[in-house]
């Protein structure tokens, strides 16, 4: 069950025209973190952040199935949560929640989404990740992009920070020498 601060943000983010999928983002950074609290676990990254989807879907969130060979054909689209949905019963909620205690919590640690992050990356051409990267400037606004462009800067390899450094200390001789 999705926070109030969860859906709060997400109202936020479709407020400022952000992407269904960002919206939704809230609810699996919830999820993950409810995952790293040892509420329960999840058997891979990709587990936990359909855990989150489905939330988001359930809380009216347009997220679209997913598309593709791994899709079922006879999936459709759920209802949203209301008087259409049906509850899901006592007894299958506590088997799925036992089940997910009995997994572990290693799936959404930083180097498990980073390597699902780089694996989901791998799966999309480059135009699709030109697109999404051009809709991303787009909707970030200044403070935004001022602050991706810090993290850029201090994420950068440490090689090329080194020559970089290099650079900027033979730049600043070669200037006193000159003077």
């Amino acid at each position: 069950m999705p926070t109030e601060k969860a859906l709060a943000r997400a109202r936020k983010d479709k407020r400022e025209g952000k992407s269904a999928s960002t919206q939704a983002g809230e609810f699996v950074r919830e999820e993950i973190d409810r995952i790293r609290e040892g509420k329960h676990g999840a058997r891979s990254a990709a587990q936990a952040i359909a855990i989150g989807l489905s939330q988001a879907r359930r809380a009216g969130i347009d997220v679209p199935a997913k598309k593709g060979a791994v899709a079922k054909k006879s999936s459709r689209k759920k209802p949203v949560a209301g008087k259409a949905a049906k509850a899901t019963s006592a007894r299958r909620s506590r088997a799925t929640t036992n089940a997910l205690k009995r997994e572990g919590t290693t799936a959404v640690t930083k180097a498990a989404l980073a390597r699902h992050a780089r694996q989901a990356a791998g799966e999309r051409t480059a135009a699709e990740r030109s697109a999404s990267a051009k809709k991303a400037a787009r909707t970030k606004g200044a403070a935004g992009r001022k602050a991706a462009a810090k993290k850029a800067a201090r994420t950068r390899k440490a090689g090329s920070r080194a020559a970089g450094a290099t650079r900027a200390t033979r730049t600043r001789t070669m200037r006193a020498r000159g003077r």
